[in-house]
């Protein structure tokens, strides 16, 4: 009998230790409410308790802080109280029930913004979600127009889609063409409704091969891609840093599907102007404003 009793201890603490070990490995996802605005939006829900912002935020990081101690992995996503209310709407839910709300959460986690928690502290974990949220709904604003563009008339072919391999290929051109050392590029594209900014960070080590962050790249070639079947004035910049020697920063400008170089004096130009006020701004130290380089080698068929 004491035996059989040893052996249902032994058991109970064995499967407490794995339902452990499995709960280390288990991700977490955090729903994070960025602004006061926001806050303030979840407020109207019964089930929802806090009633100060910031006492919140301490509250979040707080948890955070715990689940790291614990060697857990947590994913914090950008909660939109709009976007919660019309899932609850579709889906026929109660919007004032916390399952619901851990629902809605593991469904953006999948799906949308999210920056991966890694100690850092709550003022600069959400700008970061913040960049991150707007990268994504540029890229997809840019996919949609893409995608509504449909098929040439004269030859058949899905405009979208040959816009998106020749900024494919452009984007590649200019990063091999920039050589060794860290490149910060941005891609402004202006469209009917709104101005898209796509940016990249890359380093390419001296001899080595251009690396490319999947998801920087595809938004960028979108947004440019964007420019291209449009037709739009749109533009690039590259910033280029290297060891022991000044920055340089290169321009082109988007002409019929091309990326002209633009010259030294109108990349200053536009690196030195306010671009809401158009007034001068001081230009940096160590920086080189250099003209744009060549990209039209090898070059596919720009019929779209």
């Amino acid at each position: 009998m004491a035996h059989t009793k040893q052996t249902k201890r032994t058991h109970h603490r064995s499967g407490t230790s794995m339902r452990r070990a499995l709960r280390r490995e288990a991700p977490n996802t955090v729903g994070l409410l960025v602004d006061a605005e926001d806050f303030a939006a979840m407020r109207h829900y019964r089930s929802f308790i806090f009633d100060d912002h910031s006492v919140y935020l301490q509250q979040v990081e707080g948890l955070l802080k715990t689940l790291a101690a614990q060697g857990m992995h947590t994913t914090v996503a950008l909660f939109d109280p709009e976007d919660y209310a019309e899932f609850c709407t579709d889906a026929d839910l109660d919007p004032d029930d916390r399952t619901n709300r851990s629902r809605f959460t593991a469904e953006i986690a999948a799906a949308g913004a999210t920056v991966a928690y890694t100690g850092q502290p709550i003022d600069a974990l959400i700008p970061l979600l913040v960049s991150r949220a707007v990268r994504r709904a540029t890229w997809e604003y840019a996919t949609m127009l893409l995608a509504d563009l449909g098929d040439c008339a004269d030859c058949g072919q899905d405009i979208g889609r040959a816009a998106f391999d020749r900024a494919s290929h452009l984007l590649m051109r200019l990063l091999e063409a920039a050589g060794p050392g860290t490149h910060h590029a941005v891609c402004s594209t202006p469209t009917e409704n709104e101005q898209l900014l796509a940016v990249l960070h890359t380093t390419r080590q001296p001899d080595g091969p251009v690396h490319l962050e999947s998801s920087e790249g595809a938004e960028f070639a979108t947004v440019l891609a964007v420019g291209i079947a449009l037709e739009t004035r749109g533009g690039v910049v590259l910033r280029t840093s290297t060891t022991d020697a000044p920055d340089r920063v290169y321009g082109w400008r988007l002409i019929r599907g091309g990326l002209v170089p633009l010259t030294a004096g109108e990349v200053f130009s536009a690196y030195c102007t306010d671009a809401d006020t158009g007034e001068p701004v001081s230009p940096e130290s160590n920086v080189e404003y250099c003209a744009g380089f060549d990209l039209g080698a090898d070059e596919p068929d720009r019929h779209h």
